[in-house]
């Protein structure tokens, strides 16, 4: 049975976590002094020598080549034993007392190499070399695309407040794919948003426009020409129509196929985006109901739109539709678990039980897979 002493790649592992943690490499960077680091090594009990004194005697000997002539750590020893076994001089601690003992004993020099030559690259703006400081793991992480960052970065918050569009970018060996695909780390060392809309929002550029689509009746304010139009939502917005009352729907062919209400309107909601509507002023005094799919990301999507609309109904999202469709069901891939406030009692229980599968593992009804008679016949009650 091997004995449970300490080996070379204890010691290792040890120091390995503050390599981890980007303890190492910030003190390293910032050009601090390298703080001595002990590790306390376990090794044998007075009696282990005498029961099995050729492994002690291995032992030992795997720590002191180890060190590799003191190039990766040093050892400090200690005296056990006795008056019946004598006494032995064993290693009590190991010792890093530099920089590059750290950086052989982990193998690590080439990684260091690349860090200081970043920390090199970002010299000449000031907050980029803070952030390598701050995050010098994440840096590393991202050390094969560094020029391009570095370009990026610098374009970026030069037109920070330009109002143009990312599209535009135009730094050396970049384009707006490579901006995309590195957009958490940008917004990092930017100190900006992840998200895609928050990115381009607070930086101050030109977000891609976004449109709503709905369908009207009579008047309601559309060109008597038109009984569909997409619409920027800042144009929208200003437009001032006048429904009467208005049924958001999430899937595109049910948004088509629901009948339109008497000087009221449709509109699509394309799942999340259903914010778009939510921000239109003019549905603020309306009667508004939203039927989704009847899973947990449609009381989800219910849930954010009450942000915007406090009076938005449900419909088709109840109890007696989801049992009365059991032979519909599917199952929904990824459930939402979040705390969901701005539920009714019913719609709140309701999506607890799907949350905790009790009709049914991920049990899903899609908004399509509904019986259309039966959505009709709740549609009616709207008008």
């Amino acid at each position: 049975m091997a004995h449970p002493w300490t080996r070379p790649a204890d010691i290792a592992a040890k120091v390995r976590r503050r390599w981890d943690d980007g303890s190492l490499l910030r003190a390293f960077g910032a050009g601090e002094e390298f703080g001595v680091l002990e590790v306390p090594v376990r090794g044998p009990r007075p009696g282990d020598i005498g029961d099995d004194l050729d492994a002690v005697r291995a032992w030992i000997a795997e720590l002191d080549d180890g060190r590799r002539g003191d190039s990766r750590y040093g050892l400090v020893w200690g005296d056990i034993g006795g008056r019946h076994i004598g006494r032995n001089r064993i290693p009590t601690r190991a010792v890093l007392q530099t920089y590059d003992q750290a950086w052989a004993l982990l193998g690590v020099r080439a990684d260091v190499e690349r860090f200081t030559a970043m920390l090199a690259e970002a010299e000449s703006a000031g907050a980029l070399h803070a952030w390598v400081l701050r995050h010098p793991v994440r840096a590393l992480a991202v050390a094969d695309v560094w020029p391009g960052l570095v370009a990026a970065y610098s374009w970026l918050d030069e037109h920070r407040g330009s109002g143009r569009h990312l599209r535009e970018i135009s730094a050396p060996g970049v384009d707006t794919k490579f901006a995309e695909r590195h957009r958490a780390v940008l917004a990092s060392m930017l100190e900006v948003g992840g998200s895609a809309r928050a990115f381009v929002a607070d930086l101050g550029l030109r977000s891609k426009a976004e449109f709503v689509r709905l369908r009207a009746g009579a008047d309601v304010g559309l060109p008597a020409s038109l009984s569909e139009v997409a619409v920027r939502v800042d144009e929208l917005a200003r437009w001032g129509l006048r429904p009467q009352s208005a049924l958001i729907v999430e899937n595109e062919i049910t948004y088509l196929s629901v009948p339109v209400p008497e000087r009221g309107m449709v509109l699509w909601g394309k799942g999340f985006e259903v914010d778009r509507i939510g921000r239109l002023p003019w549905l603020a005094g309306v009667p508004v109901a939203y039927w989704g799919d009847l899973d947990t990301h449609g009381f989800a999507i219910l849930d954010r739109l009450r942000a915007w609309l406090p009076h938005a109904e449900s419909v088709l999202m109840d109890r007696e539709t989801l049992l009365g469709h059991r032979d519909r069901w599917g199952r929904e891939a990824s459930p939402a678990r979040s705390q969901l406030t701005r539920l009714t009692s019913a719609e709140r229980d309701l999506y607890e039980d799907l949350v905790t599968d009790r009709h049914g593992e991920q049990v899903r009804l899609e908004q399509e897979r509904i019986d259309w008679k039966w959505a009709l016949a709740r549609m009616g009650q709207l008008r």
